[in-house]
Parts: structure tokens; sequence; C-alpha cells
């Protein structure tokens, strides 16, 4: 089954465009052990750190919104850990088409192998964007011999979301279990966005400690947006709660990085904020319309 949205946008509060399939039907998790607890305790979040396809579904239903889910293939930087099923995912969010939107991910490690898969992925299982984690993937996303990858992604009209900043991913474990923050410097991908204006870019979080470089490259790119998610809005770095109002406010959307933080906990620190009335629905879920092309 090719995944097809069927969502009703009149009625829907909001999207999320980022939250994460932590495990599949058979219990296989998208980290291992080491890596999951301590996300867990870096964050803190009050729900199973582990959703299923069918559990976010249900979640997100409930709640009256939509929500882009994904994971990260970081099968070469974790040693060959496997990660949960892009495939699965679009199949099972074809069953839930009127909630979830599916992203894939592929490792970047092998060009060739990544290329085909995401031509396979859009062809064949309708994902509308896809998943990068450079530091968890263990990758410099400048380099030019990635660029492949980005051309297969414009090619098939895929949105390209990038992890950017600090990660709690590895957090407080001994040399953050070898996980490079540098990678995920959205300076690095200043270069991507410049040399290919034809794909739609997301700079997923506050890109703490770099938050004014996002700003930056988000006013300076047609092409680029950044997504609020992986940290409650009261932490936002004061020139980002300015610039999403007012410059940005057609640049930014809402996420939670659920199951990591809740969407409840993000909105209601978000309505604290005092963002410009106007702002508010485009951040909420009309610039997410637009940029996913619902």
């Amino acid at each position: 089954m090719i995944y097809q949205p069927n969502i009703d946008l009149s009625t829907i509060t909001a999207i999320d465009v980022h939250t994460h399939v932590e495990a599949d039907d058979h219990q296989h998790t998208s980290l291992d052990r080491e890596l999951l607890d301590a996300s867990a305790g870096y964050f803190r979040a009050p729900v199973p750190r582990t959703p299923t396809v069918d559990d976010l579904a249900a979640y997100y239903r409930e709640r009256n919104m939509a929500a882009v889910i994904f994971t990260v293939d970081a099968r070469t930087a974790l040693g060959g850990h496997p990660p949960v099923s892009s495939e699965m995912i679009a199949e099972k969010a074809a069953e839930h088409n009127d909630v979830l939107i599916p992203f894939g991910s592929v490792d970047p490690h092998n060009v060739a192998e990544a290329i085909a898969r995401i031509q396979d992925l859009a062809i064949n299982y309708g994902v509308r964007g896809m998943k990068f984690h450079p530091s968890l993937q263990g990758f410099d996303p400048s380099e030019r011999k990635y660029y492949p990858i980005y051309e297969a992604c414009a090619q098939h009209g895929l949105v390209a979301l990038f992890h950017t900043g600090q990660t709690g991913i590895g957090a407080g474990l001994p040399g953050g279990r070898g996980i490079k923050l540098r990678y995920s410097d959205p300076m690095l991908l200043d270069d991507v966005a410049a040399d290919m204006p034809e794909l739609t870019m997301i700079f997923a979080h506050p890109s703490v400690p770099w938050a004014d470089a996002s700003i930056s490259i988000a006013t300076h790119k047609a092409n680029v947006y950044i997504d609020l998610s992986g940290w409650s809005p009261k932490y936002f770095p004061p020139q980002l709660t300015r610039a999403i109002g007012s410059m940005l406010k057609t640049k930014t959307l809402f996420g939670s990085d659920f199951p990591l933080i809740t969407p409840e906990r993000w909105i209601n620190d978000f309505e604290r904020l005092g963002i410009k009335e106007e702002a508010v629905p485009l951040i909420m879920k009309d610039n997410a319309v637009r940029v996913l092309g619902l």
C-alpha cells in the first residue's frame, strides 16, 4: 500500500513535524538500550520511550493532531545495529493516513544504496521526506560525496529534515558514546542549501548552541525552515523567540520530539511566550501544510 495523505486539514488543530518511531511490532528498537536509557534520563519524558506507529496514531488522533513520523538509520555509526524499518513505517502510516505522515531514513555511508532506497521509498511507499541526524549517523553533511543523496531527495520532491545542535542521545555517557556534536552545526548545511536551492530543508530543533546560525540561514535561504522540537519553548534562546514571531513566522514549524517531549508540555510552554497572535496558526499548522505539500 502506497501512502497517500487523507488528513482533514479543516479539523486538525496542529501538525507536529517531529516525532519518533522507536520500536516495531516485534519490539526491535531504533537505538540500543544504553542510548535509549541515556536519552530517557536526559529528557525525563512522562510517556513510554519506545512508541510504535500504532501508538503514535492513537496518541495524535486522540489529540486531534497530525504528525510526521520517522526513525533514524544509523546502522554504520552504531556498529551494525539495524534501524526500525522505514518501509514498515510507511506501510503502517498508510493505515493511519488521517493523522500520520511518513518520512524515511537511509544510512548515508553507502551512498549508492542510500540513493536506491530513497527512490524506492518515494515511489513505492510514498514517503514525504527523509530524516538525517549527522551526529548520530556520524557524517559531515557538507561533504560533497553526500550531495547525490540530497539530489535524490530533491528529484523526488522529498523534504530533507536535518537534526541540528545538541542531542540528548548519548548525553551523560563517557565521551557521549562517541557522538560528535560538531556534525550538527547548521553552518555545515548552509553550503547544501546554497548549492541546492531546489531542495526543501528543515533544520530540526533550536540548534543550541548555534541558534543564531539557524536563524541567519533560514532568513537568508528561501528553501530552509526551522522546526522547534526537542526543547521546551520556555528554554528557547531569546533571539529565536523574537524571530519566530516576526521575520521567521512563515519559516518555523511546530515539532515536539515526541516521545521525548509531549505536545501538551510543548504547547503549554509555547502559549506563555507571548508570540504575536497572527504567527501562532502559521507555526502550529499552516506552514507545515505548505512545506509538506498537503
